[in-house]
């Protein structure tokens, strides 16, 4: 009687384990199914193998992994490759630092390619409808407005020496730094120096983001980059990037 007992109360225990390990094992068998899935929708039906499309250097979850020093990985993939892709689910994303290709796309068959309604709603949030943001129409009328600021003789006679006394303070700050032995970040710097001269010459307004001078133009600044980053994680995170 008491080793019917003790084997009944074995095989409780064995069926309860059983059953905790079968439990525990079905979020990765969910995930393992999941990942199937993501790895055919990305390598099926994207040309991989074909030379007439550019050579592929990873999928859209690369951009994830090096979230956090997505330019630095860029560059180190546009120096191998200046023309790669990047494979989607449903797409693949093209990244090129070829002149050729960049002058193809900008300049000499620019109507013939379009940010996109999905791209316009995220960017949308963070530069609304400005330039950066629309096509079509909309682009043709914020580029008019933008030709008059940007005419040679605005050029000439105001945004040059803007941009000149902002040189020159870049040149004077990052002199300072090198003198001093410290480290500093550069592309800090530089985008300071980039707000200062743009928002003085399109909107009259002296940021001081170099000189540090002024609390409002500090706060601008972090809250521009805070966007602009919050911006390129939502495309990331969804599979796009102006790239």
């Amino acid at each position: 009687m008491a080793d019917n007992l003790s084997e009944n109360s074995l095989e409780k225990k064995k069926d309860i384990l059983s059953t905790i390990f079968f439990l525990m094992s079905l979020p990765l068998i969910f995930l393992f199914i999941i990942f199937c899935f993501l790895a055919i929708k990305i390598f099926t039906g994207k040309s991989i193998n074909n030379p007439d499309y550019p050579p592929v250097k990873g999928s859209v979850f690369n951009q994830l992994l090096y979230l956090n020093y997505l330019y630095d990985y860029q560059t180190q993939a546009a120096k191998k490759q200046p023309t790669y892709r990047l494979l989607a689910l449903a797409e693949s994303e093209i990244y090129t630092t070829d002149t050729r290709n960049v002058e193809h796309i900008l300049k000499t068959n620019f109507d013939k390619y379009s940010k996109g309604k999905y791209n316009q709603e995220i960017v949308s949030i963070f530069l609304g409808q400005g330039i950066f943001a629309v096509d079509g129409d909309k682009w043709r009328q914020q580029r008019k407005l933008a030709s008059f600021e940007f005419s040679t003789r605005v050029l000439r006679d105001f945004s040059c020496s803007i941009f000149r006394k902002n040189a020159a303070k870049l040149v004077r700050a990052i002199s300072e730094l090198v003198v001093s032995g410290q480290a500093f970040d550069m592309q800090n710097i530089l985008m300071k120096c980039t707000l200062d001269s743009m928002f003085k010459v399109g909107f009259g307004i002296d940021l001081n983001c170099m000189d540090g001078s002024s609390k409002e133009g500090n706060t601008f600044m972090k809250a521009f980059d805070d966007a602009n980053e919050m911006d390129q994680a939502e495309t990331t995170s969804h599979g796009t990037s102006y790239g």
